[in-house]
């Protein structure tokens, strides 16, 4: 396959056009808003509402206090969740999925999706078969 990312076109979309930078760069925003550490599981525990921070922290054990709170802290500031004081003795605090949030689940399902089909014990099955393929 050969591939022509010097050839210059008019910038529309086609399989000789190099790839725009700046997509790169909203590409990487959208994986770190999603990679940190717990932030997946966080989502997860999320989706069938509204949650405490004493019961997520039980939920995500062994998390600590200070890496589920920062963990929240960067969801909250990348609209992913939302912080939510209830007006209780003692202050409670509730964490929900935002529509921004919401809106990730096409790509979550396409994201299992690929796992099923490509992900690592797949993988791994695969090359123990071509391996064993290969000594017989």
């Amino acid at each position: 396959m050969e591939n022509n990312t010097s050839d210059v076109c008019d910038g529309g979309e086609c399989d000789s056009c190099p790839t725009d930078p700046s997509l790169l760069i909203d590409f990487k925003h959208a994986i770190h808003a999603l990679g940190g550490k717990w932030k997946l599981e966080i989502l997860f525990a999320l989706m069938n509402g509204g949650v405490r921070f004493g019961a997520m922290r039980r939920a995500l054990v062994p998390i600590t206090q200070h890496m589920l709170s920062a963990q929240l802290r960067e969801l909250e500031r990348d609209g992913l969740i939302a912080r939510k004081v209830l007006a209780e003795k003692p202050l409670q605090v509730e964490y929900e999925l935002t529509d921004s949030a919401w809106g990730l689940t096409p790509a979550f399902r396409e994201l299992l999706a690929w796992s099923k089909t490509y992900g690592p014990r797949r993988h791994a099955e695969a090359s123990g078969t071509t391996r064993g393929a290969g000594l017989a």
